[in-house]
């Protein structure tokens, strides 16, 4: 682990193991085959993402919907690995100079904001969102000294047409396992994503961590009640490796997920297939 990978894990609360309430965890209640509870499709909601945004922007978190926000034009690219944190609440623009489409909160989930970097132009840096829709960029000036800065040499690959997941650092595999994916009418959201938040929830759940990621089920507008995040997990049936099964999380060994759990908040994940 490189020093300023050490900077982005030392960020985390509490080794980066956030116990959840159990408010916290029904709020999350993350969507793609975490849990078995009810779920909602986006269709039978009926909402219109076209609809105008309020007169003031949201914050840019896994609840959120950011209206105007500029589309990942590179979804299948692996980046850089620049990542960069939110001292404070920073406004995130639709282009350098441009339009106010949102603000990025200095946490997400408990767990220190740390976004990937897609683009930059002179000052300014364009960044991954965590929000609704999928593939939601921004901008943000680096010039006022409000974003802090490091790289992770970490990447995380998705295959879900072989049902696999490969880690790589500094552009070696590290680690290669098959995983459950999403089911045929829950797929596995494809494109660029990253790690969100890690999470240990303080009741008793099919994993002992939970990693979000900044993306959502296309097909759910809502799980048991959370926001239809998709989530990287554990899972205590090994039978269900190799198969398209879940509702849209990728489900993964526990070799897998204790790998995963020291990689740094941030890292680009890529989802193909």
């Amino acid at each position: 682990m490189t020093l300023r990978e050490r900077a982005v894990v030392a960020a985390r609360p509490a080794g980066a193991r956030v116990l959840l309430s159990a408010g916290a965890a029904a709020a999350l209640a993350l969507a793609g085959g975490c849990t078995d509870a009810p779920e909602r499709s986006a269709a039978a909601k009926g909402a219109d993402p076209s609809a105008a945004p309020s007169a003031e922007v949201p914050e840019a978190t896994t609840h959120t919907t950011v209206h105007g926000a500029p589309y990942d034009l590179a979804p299948a690219s692996p980046a850089g690995g620049l990542v960069v944190h939110p001292i404070t609440r920073q406004t995130v623009l639709d282009a350098p100079g441009g339009r106010p489409v949102a603000t990025l909160p200095t946490t997400q989930l408990g767990s220190p904001t740390w976004v990937p970097v897609v683009s930059r132009s002179g000052a300014w840096v364009q960044v991954l969102l965590p929000s609704k829709p999928n593939g939601s960029t921004g901008w943000m000036s680096t010039a006022q000294g409000g974003l802090r800065t490091a790289r992770t040499s970490y990447l995380v690959k998705v295959d879900v047409s072989r049902r696999r997941l490969t880690l790589l650092r500094s552009g070696r595999t590290v680690g290669r396992w098959t995983v459950a994916v999403g089911a045929r009418r829950t797929p596995t959201p494809a494109g660029r994503t990253f790690l969100l938040a890690l999470l240990q929830p303080s009741s008793r759940t099919p994993s002992p961590l939970l990693i979000p990621l900044g993306t959502h089920s296309a097909t759910l507008d809502s799980f048991g009640g959370g926001p239809g995040t998709v989530a990287l997990h554990g899972w205590p049936d090994p039978s269900v490796f190799g198969k398209a099964v879940t509702h849209g999380c990728v489900r993964v060994p526990d070799a897998a997920l204790r790998a995963l759990s020291h990689v740094p908040l941030g890292t680009l994940v890529l989802i193909t297939g």
